[in-house]
């Protein structure tokens, strides 16, 4: 296997720090691990196994930034808390494909800085989670289940899942250089598990409900799951090692199977929000309040950021 710099150079013999950049069935394309920032910006205009990785999820952010910026200015937000748990879902598909692009541009500064970069994307993609969550306990819970014991615990529940998501995907990272199996499969626990307990409610309105946005809801589920299988298995690039290095291998399928995903999963909440309306404010006249969504939402962020803190899961690297 060859690896090259953005400028072009040549590397020897992979030795033990580089068998760590490595992904199973990819052979080709990779950057040197000891590349500059400048480098790795450089080599999003160059083709490498990176490449689309990076523009997979970078384009959609900006695609979900404009959604964003089209619901604020299609409404009087401040006025209307019904509409604040929507917005600061949309906030969270904004951030996750963003922090990937950006884990993904400058993974290959050096042991330290790939680590770094994936555990901000770790924490973006489960306060993701967390907006999801945000936004079915306003809008998709069944109505027979609103004001009930589950509906009043599945925000703080669902806190707790973001912050044990992201220390054991980050976790994970430290685990899978001795044991990359373990590694792997609490890296697809960490984000498996939340998703699951976050579409109780939806699972229970797919199982006893039919037609309309169901449909919609339908398609960001499978999605959902097919996203999971391609993440678990690196199909199809480990059935022919090297033909998909560029173009085509699992991790790009498994970017543009979540945002096509996102994407409907952002239709059917928005119809959910309009259609449900007035049923819903009938049962829970303030579904989220401004001040307790955005007190639980960024701060269980925070704080899940805060885990892990450079200087305490990686004492003693360095970033050369």
């Amino acid at each position: 296997m060859v690896l090259r710099k953005a400028s072009g150079t040549h590397l020897g013999p992979l030795g033990p720090l580089v068998q760590v950049f490595r992904e199973k069935g990819i052979l080709f394309g990779y950057r040197h691990p000891k590349s500059s920032a400048r480098d790795c910006l450089l080599s999003v205009f160059q083709m490498t196994n990176e490449t689309m990785n990076i523009w997979t999820h970078f384009l959609p952010s900006w695609f979900f930034l404009w959604k964003l910026l089209g619901f604020l200015l299609s409404r009087e937000v401040r006025a209307d808390g019904y509409a604040w748990p929507f917005l600061a879902y949309l906030a969270t598909c904004c951030a996750y494909p963003l922090a990937s692009s950006l884990a993904h541009t400058f993974s290959t500064m050096s042991l330290r800085a790939r680590h770094v970069c994936y555990f901000c994307d770790y924490a973006a993609l489960a306060l993701y989670s967390l907006g999801s969550a945000v936004a079915y306990s306003a809008y998709v819970f069944p109505h027979e289940w609103v004001g009930g014991t589950f509906h009043r615990y599945y925000l703080p529940i669902a806190v707790l899942n973001t912050v044990f998501s992201t220390s054991l995907a980050c976790y994970s990272r430290l685990a899978e250089a001795e044991r990359p199996k373990l590694g792997k499969g609490m890296r697809v626990l960490a984000f498996a598990y939340p998703y699951l307990f976050d579409s109780i409610p939806l699972f229970y309105r797919l199982s006893w409900c039919q037609g309309g946005v169901i449909r919609t809801h339908g398609w960001h589920t499978v999605l959902a799951g097919l996203t999971c299988f391609l993440f678990a298995t690196h199909l199809p690039e480990r059935l022919a090692p090297g033909l998909f290095d560029y173009v085509g291998h699992s991790h790009q399928l498994f970017h543009i199977c979540g945002v096509v995903g996102t994407h409907f999963q952002m239709l059917a909440l928005s119809t959910d929000m309009t259609d449900r309306r007035s049923r819903l404010l009938a049962s829970l006249p303030d579904p989220m309040a401004k001040r307790d969504l955005f007190g639980t939402d960024l701060g269980s962020a925070f704080f899940s950021l805060a885990l892990f803190e450079p200087e305490a899961g990686l004492k003693g690297w360095t970033w050369a």
